[in-house]
């Protein structure tokens, strides 16, 4: 029989893929620098002004016909105007601009060519008769 130690419960833990592993297991937040530390605490302290703003507009009896929230506007501002530094074109992105940008162009056009054909022959073999309009 081996002399080999079972190992602990700490050896024995891996995260769960499917959950983020909290603050107090994660090893690389024991030894935090004080600079980032003070990082963090700043950018918590910017985003609870940015709430309390968003609450006291929220909660005002004589509200603003618009109440911003700061949150939101950086968030559409990255979903839509800040597009092309995170696009990256790739094989799959150009089929699905082809897919659902040109083929629809494509079969809309073939359709009406082919209706527009069909009653052309109608009207020259006489079964159909064009409706009067002035337009």
């Amino acid at each position: 029989m081996g002399s080999e130690a079972s190992p602990t419960a700490a050896e024995r833990y891996h995260p769960n893929r499917f959950v983020s592993l909290p603050t107090e297991l994660d090893r690389s937040t024991f030894d935090v620098p004080p600079e980032s530390r003070r990082a963090e605490a700043e950018r918590l302290a910017i985003r609870a002004r940015l709430k309390r703003q968003y609450q006291l507009q929220l909660n005002n009896p004589n509200p603003p016909p618009v109440i911003e929230n700061p949150a939101m506007i950086r968030w559409v501002y990255a979903r839509t105007q800040n597009v092309y530094p995170t696009f990256r074109p790739t094989p799959k992105t150009s089929f699905l601009g082809l897919v659902f940008g040109l083929c629809p162009l494509l079969f809309w056009a073939a359709v009406f060519k082919l209706e527009r054909d069909h009653k052309e022959k109608l009207i020259e073999e006489g079964k159909y008769e064009r409706p009067f309009s002035l337009f």
